[in-house]
């Protein structure tokens, strides 16, 4: 039998995981953008080979367009998806609350992301626990914190980049021991946390999705 001819792209294909933070925030903004896309969920253990060739560096999420661009930055897919089109005003309106909101965001992928990934997997990294990482953690949680005690959200008055950028992370942390982190002199991350994940945005960001590809889904 002739393979059939694979179609062309039409919607950009957004290469994803339901439970990676960086692909989390990804689709949060592809979401609140409106902007359609073919998802392909992928099991990190057995990447599909379309997505290693558009993306060598083999990590989620992976945004490739029609004309054969390719995005491989959650960031850069954000900032695509929002400059296009922006309703609920997720981008700063100002330069100065740009440059706080960036240098909370280059924290958050930077110290709190190092300690997260050693307090939640030790082993990965020869640790015995994670305790010592989990309490490195907590100046940035407090920063957090202190911004939330003065505002409804890291963003300002509303829910915006900054929020969608560091609330997944922040779930992963608090997640690695529930109890622990809840009972922490934070109140309002914890409701701020909450809130995030009960709303519908987050819902429908975690839908799941069939494994990429599927039967009857060849190689383009």
């Amino acid at each position: 039998m002739t393979p059939a001819k694979a179609l062309p792209l039409t919607l950009p294909v957004l290469y994803s995981f339901r439970r990676c933070p960086y692909a989390m925030r990804a689709r949060l903004a592809l979401l609140v953008s409106g902007q359609a896309v073919e998802h392909r969920e992928v099991e990190l253990k057995n990447k599909p080979t379309e997505m290693l060739r558009v993306s060598p560096k083999a990590t989620v999420p992976v945004l490739e367009f029609p004309d054969g661009l390719v995005l491989e930055e959650s960031l850069d897919i954000m900032r695509w998806a929002l400059d296009r089109q922006d309703p609920e005003a997720w981008l700063p309106a100002d330069t100065a609350s740009s440059s706080y909101l960036e240098s909370l965001i280059a924290a958050n992928d930077g110290d709190f992301k190092y300690h997260l990934d050693r307090y939640k997997y030790p082993h990965r990294y020869g640790l015995v626990d994670g305790i010592a990482h989990r309490d490195l953690a907590r100046a940035f949680l407090e920063n957090l914190q202190h911004r939330l005690a003065r505002t409804c959200f890291l963003n300002g008055a509303h829910f915006g980049l900054a929020d969608a950028a560091i609330a997944p992370f922040v779930r992963q942390f608090a997640h690695t021991d529930k109890a622990w982190f809840a009972a922490q002199p934070w109140s309002q991350l914890v409701q701020w946390l909450a809130d995030f994940e009960a709303s519908p945005r987050f819902a429908r960001v975690m839908e799941k999705h069939p494994v990429w590809p599927g039967v009857g889904q060849g190689k383009r």
